[in-house]
């Protein structure tokens, strides 16, 4: 029996993650959560899971967490806490569905303390994906994708070398406003923007997934997972969302991963590679499929992919500060400080009054997330 961590148990991930535990009794015991303040979930997924430990990130719902839990459970609290949680040596794998750069200082730690990882944070990756990726091989640590793009590129590639690789295509649905016209962005209400069309995930990635910056950062996820050049590496928007991404190989072979469109399908994957354990979940009925689309992103649309390209080309940290300032400017829209617009002219101009540093350690990686931060405020204000 495997035993593991979920942090970021109450979000759409996490949840999914505990439906294939649950599922899955026999071959998963859960022995720590964490949240960032959803003690209400939380509680009730301690009643169900019995893990030993649990980290709350902010402190006074930890607090009042302390109050409520038997002395079974073990309550920390903070960034510090967390940090301490995963170096736990019953865990065995981590699974990390926490949104945003976060995750980066945990994921460090469960690295650096030989724990297996399923990634479903890209932000991280993003960050600092050659320090991250460097320290895996350095503590023979696996990280094992559970987006569903990267576990269907990863499936796809099936061991193969990545210099026999002549293209990745990465696949998007395009979003909830891929239909609307670009006249019509100025004025769409956060409501719209929520409502997309196949997943159902938390608001950030949501509205990353309405500007496509959300493929922007899994096409610099991918880059450093797998060890591609952005060169060999193209979006394509496929509105059904059954092909999750596919490989072309040097020979003109394609192989493509398909599945209907449940994050508990690669969050198994990666929970029980190299098996691959019965699923109640149904395949696709081929008979009933008549037709797939696909297409090119249209960047002019979408500003934002165009950014990630142009990070994907610098690189040092300059992926680190596309993604700061997306945080930072996704936030101010959903606190309705700026229209749908603004989100990429703020991340542009952040990037554009950066001086990238080519060859960054963790420190420098750091600085520049907490610089772009500060000037995306800045400008927003």
């Amino acid at each position: 029996m495997k035993k593991i961590a979920v942090l970021g148990s109450s979000g759409s991930i996490g949840q999914s993650t505990l439906a294939v535990v649950k599922s899955l009794s026999k071959r998963f015991k859960v022995v720590a959560l964490s949240v960032d303040s959803d003690i209400v979930t939380l509680r009730q997924q301690i009643e169900e899971f019995r893990p030993r430990l649990v980290c709350v990130r902010d402190k006074y719902a930890a607090w009042k967490l302390k109050a409520d839990v038997g002395s079974w459970t073990k309550v920390f609290c903070g960034q510090d806490g967390l940090q301490e949680l995963v170096r736990d040596r019953e865990i065995q794998q981590i699974m990390f569905a926490i949104c945003g750069s976060a995750a980066l200082g945990p994921l460090i730690s469960a690295i650096k303390s030989g724990k297996d990882i399923a990634l479903a944070n890209k932000e991280a990756l993003v960050m600092a994906g050659p320090v991250v990726m460097r320290l895996a091989k350095k503590y023979r640590v696996n990280i094992l994708p559970v987006d569903s793009e990267q576990s269907a590129i990863w499936q796809s590639l099936a061991g193969a070398q990545v210099e026999n690789v002549r293209q990745v295509y990465l696949t998007a649905s395009g979003g909830p406003l891929r239909k609307l016209p670009a006249d019509k962005f100025k004025n769409v209400t956060i409501e719209k923007v929520l409502r997309h069309p196949r997943w159902k995930m938390g608001k950030k990635i949501t509205v990353d997934s309405a500007t496509l910056m959300n493929k922007g950062l899994e096409l610099l996820e991918a880059m450093f997972l797998f060890n591609l050049e952005a060169r060999k590496i193209k979006i394509l928007i496929h509105p059904e969302a059954l092909i999750h991404s596919m490989v072309e190989f040097n020979d003109g072979v394609t192989m493509a991963q398909l599945s209907v469109t449940d994050m508990r399908i690669p969050i198994q994957y990666a929970l029980s590679y190299p098996q691959r354990l019965p699923s109640e979940l149904s395949g696709i009925d081929f008979y009933r499929l008549r037709k797939l689309h696909f297409e090119k992103p249209n960047l002019l649309k979408f500003p934002c992919l165009g950014l990630a390209y142009r990070a994907a080309s610098e690189l040092g940290t300059m992926p680190t500060v596309l993604n700061a300032a997306n945080e930072e400017s996704v936030n101010y829209f959903l606190n309705k400080k700026i229209n749908f617009l603004t989100i990429p002219k703020i991340v542009e101009k952040v990037m554009r009054s950066h001086t990238k540093i080519t060859n960054p350690g963790l420190i420098d990686i750091m600085a520049a997330d907490s610089w772009a931060r500060e000037e995306a405020k800045r400008i927003a204000g």
